[in-house]
């Protein structure tokens, strides 16, 4: 303990030498410091999501989508993750999740492919997992890929506030829509 007190007072005794008599060290260069100028960098901060109660706001659409004539019970389906068109930061996996799930518990009318499915195949066909499929024809194609006889295909849009929700039932052999819901997200 001593040491290091001697050695700290040696060291600021030498340096009140030197700038109290520089006329000692004729060779040394003095620099003043400058003074950096202050710089103000904007804290970023992540978006705001906006909570949506999802099963809520797509259960009555489902429900009418299970109605539309014609679609033979335990048809194939693709349901495609939905799209952001909204001015602001959605739960668009929790969207598409809820989603699947309604349709799921709904009964036989559509046997859905599973996700391990859906992204194996997203990976053959060099498709990122995190693809929104945000064209249409790049969700028909992978539907046709996974021999989908049907894909629904989703959109969120509008005001984040109060996002419209707009979904379309296709026929992937046609392209086709056979059916078309819209409603608005409730919190």
């Amino acid at each position: 303990m001593k040491k290091k007190i001697l050695s700290i007072f040696a060291s600021l005794m030498l340096i009140s030498c030197t700038s109290q008599y520089p006329e000692l060290f004729p060779g040394k260069i003095k620099f003043k410091p400058t003074p950096l100028p202050a710089i103000s960098v904007p804290l970023l901060m992540p978006p705001k999501l906006k909570t949506i109660n999802w099963k809520i706001s797509l259960s009555p659409m489902v429900q009418k989508m299970l109605r539309v004539d014609g679609i033979n019970d335990g048809s194939i389906l693709l349901v495609n993750t939905m799209k952001n068109a909204t001015n602001g930061s959605v739960q668009i996996n929790k969207a598409t999740a809820e989603l699947t799930e309604l349709i799921i518990k709904a009964g036989n009318k559509f046997r859905v492919i599973n996700a391990i499915k859906l992204n194996a195949a997203r990976q053959r066909l060099g498709l990122f997992i995190e693809d929104s499929l945000e064209s249409r024809s790049k969700a028909v194609g992978l539907a046709r890929y996974l021999n989908a006889q049907y894909m629904l295909y989703s959109t969120a849009s509008g005001n984040i506030k109060t996002p419209t929700l707009d979904l379309q039932l296709m026929l992937v052999k046609t392209g086709e829509i056979v059916w078309s819901g819209h409603g608005v997200a409730h919190d």
